[in-house]
C-alpha cells in the first residue's frame, strides 16, 4: 500500500510541477506503477501475503466457534 501512495504522490507532484518534481522524468512514476503492479499481482501470491489476513481471521472464528461449543457442553 505505501507504494501505491508513493507513485501517486509523485504523479501529482509531477503533473503540478511543484518543486524538484517537475525535473523529475516520468519513468520514476511510471517505474514505481511497474513496480506495484509486479507486487500485487505476483510477488504476494507467491508468498501468500493476499490470503494471510483470511486465514487468521478464520482460525480465530474456528478456535472460537471450538471454545463455545464445549464451554456449552459442560
Amino acid at each position: 500500500m505505501p507504494i501505491i501512495i508513493l507513485f501517486v504522490t509523485l504523479g501529482v507532484l509531477k503533473y503540478f510541477e511543484i518543486w524538484k518534481f517537475a525535473e523529475m522524468s516520468w519513468w520514476w512514476v511510471i517505474g514505481l506503477m511497474a513496480i506495484a503492479f509486479i507486487w500485487f499481482e505476483y510477488v504476494e501470491k507467491i508468498f501468500g501475503l493476499d490470503k494471510k489476513k483470511t486465514h487468521d481471521l478464520d482460525a480465530k472464528r474456528r478456535a472460537d466457534r471450538i471454545k463455545n461449543t464445549f464451554d456449552k457442553k459442560k
